[in-house]
């Protein structure tokens, strides 16, 4: 044990991060150099469907960690996403978790290519 958890049998990995396209999505939105980004911008660049992208959002917003925002620009219809405080927290702890699963499975790997 020497550094704090390491004794921990498995990471605890947050369910709602851990499916691809949400992780995707926190991840675009908190390297974002805006505040909001566009749901239009978010399905382009992400190569979402809208349907798929929906859902997903729906779901980051429901555990709190995106906040969705529907408003008319120009008579149009406009849906911004941001990042919430507890999002970007949640992001950073699963990153965490992550980075301790890569620590621990670094050194067995490294022994399998000496086989």
């Amino acid at each position: 044990m020497s550094e704090a958890g390491e004794s921990r049998k498995s990471p605890r990995l947050d369910k709602v991060i851990h499916e691809r396209a949400r992780l995707i999505i926190l991840a675009y939105l908190s390297s974002s150099t805006s505040a909001a980004v566009s749901f239009s911008e978010l399905r382009e660049k992400l190569e979402l469907t809208a349907g798929n992208l929906s859902i997903q959002l729906r779901t980051l917003e429901a555990a709190g960690y995106v906040r969705i925002a529907k408003s008319f620009v120009e008579n149009r219809p406009n849906t911004s996403v941001t990042l919430t405080a507890r999002g970007s927290r949640a992001l950073r702890g699963y990153l965490g978790e992550m980075e301790h699963l890569m620590r621990r499975l670094k050194p067995r790997a490294g022994a399998e290519d000496k086989d």
